[in-house]
């Protein structure tokens, strides 16, 4: 009932003063009209809602139809789509439909994404722009060129939310050609210059696959792999995240052999110490923590798996095995569980406020 309000709210909000238009530079900083207008919106969304705006979704070759996403929007129980092997017209168009439905409907506009990797984008969204791999890719300059290509097709789509740069090493071949890690100098750099170029275009940019999927020699779409002591490629994130990068993907890896940060055969996905002790409290990122896709086989045998990634510290849940019993499951632990209600309550605090600084939200 409380989002059949959302209009009236949004009048409410204006009477009071909440009138400043944010931007994606906006989320990172300190700003209490935006955390005023944050917890504004929050507290006109019901439990459902709530719950919603952590679930994403893929539509698409090998994911949900349109109808079935359609039905996930009128029921109410996601917050956004990830657009997944289509071309550039019929994404434009189905996002059109999926933004009448939630307007209609009275819920908050959604983060849309793509898998919009130099690597893939031409083959993930055909009809857009052709641009090199990342791993032929050889200045920064290049990487600028590249990154705003990519986004103003994304931003003629309606996407707003992509998962790249690739931040791994070379050495996976599942991943090894997806990111800027032939010259292990120029992954910093140039992801770097990918995130400020995407970010400047009003596209959320991901770093990926945390903890660091290169220097594994499997592949998390099969089965869950393992780093086997010290994880070398968190060096590539520090530097990112002081550059203001605004989400990071977690992937379905383990951690052995390592006393602090072991993850007891759990996926990284579904870790407390990788999510929130590793990634939030010891590098202090404050931006949105997205799971690899939850029906690979590296997660995908895990009971309560979604609600496992967000009481780990994620705030998103992409592609569930199954959003309807994802979004019972979430509800029920939320209902039982003071700790975890916080969780879910802060993370969807975090999409609300990106959904401010996109301009989604007036």
């Amino acid at each position: 009932m409380k989002s059949i309000l959302f209009s009236i709210l949004f009048c409410t909000i204006s009477w009071f003063g909440f009138g400043q238009e944010f931007s994606l530079n906006s989320f990172l900083t300190e700003n209490s009209e935006l955390d005023r207008k944050t917890d504004s919106i929050f507290q006109s969304l019901d439990q459902k809602a709530i719950i919603a705006q952590l679930l994403m979704p893929a539509v698409g070759r090998l994911g949900r139809t349109k109808d079935t996403i359609d039905a996930y929007i009128k029921d109410g129980c996601i917050g956004g789509v990830l657009m997944l092997n289509g071309s550039k017209d019929q994404f434009t168009e189905w996002i059109k439909d999926f933004n009448n439905i939630v307007k209609n409907s009275g819920q908050l506009p959604f983060l849309f994404s793509a898998d919009a990797e130099p690597s893939l984008v031409n083959r993930k969204i055909t009809g857009t722009k052709t641009v090199p791999r990342a791993n032929t890719i050889k200045s920064k300059e290049e990487t600028e060129k590249v990154a705003v290509s990519i986004s103003q097709d994304l931003n003629d789509i309606g996407i707003n939310y992509n998962f790249s740069p690739v931040v791994d090493m070379s050495a996976n071949k599942t991943v090894g050609y997806r990111g800027f890690g032939t010259k292990p100098e120029n992954i910093v750099p140039f992801s770097n210059a990918f995130i400020t170029r995407s970010q400047e275009h009003n596209i959320i940019a991901t770093a990926k696959h945390f903890p660091g999927h290169g220097l594994v020699s499997g592949d998390t779409h099969k089965s869950l792999q393992v780093i086997d002591g010290e994880m070398k490629e968190l060096q590539n994130y520090t530097p990112l995240i002081e550059n203001g990068v605004l989400s990071i993907m977690v992937a379905h890896i383990a951690v052995k052999n390592n006393e602090e940060f072991g993850t007891k055969g759990l996926p990284a996905t579904a870790s407390y110490k990788i999510v929130t002790e590793l990634l939030r409290d010891s590098l202090g990122f404050k931006g949105l923590i997205v799971t690899d896709a939850m029906n690979m086989g590296g997660i995908s045998k895990l009971p309560s798996a979604s609600a496992k990634a967000i009481g780990a510290g994620c705030d998103i849940v992409l592609m569930p095995k199954n959003v309807r019993v994802a979004h019972k499951e979430i509800s029920n632990w939320y209902t039982n569980n003071r700790g975890f209600r916080e969780k879910v309550n802060q993370a969807a605090k975090r999409i609300i406020r990106m959904k401010i600084c996109l301009g989604l939200i007036p």
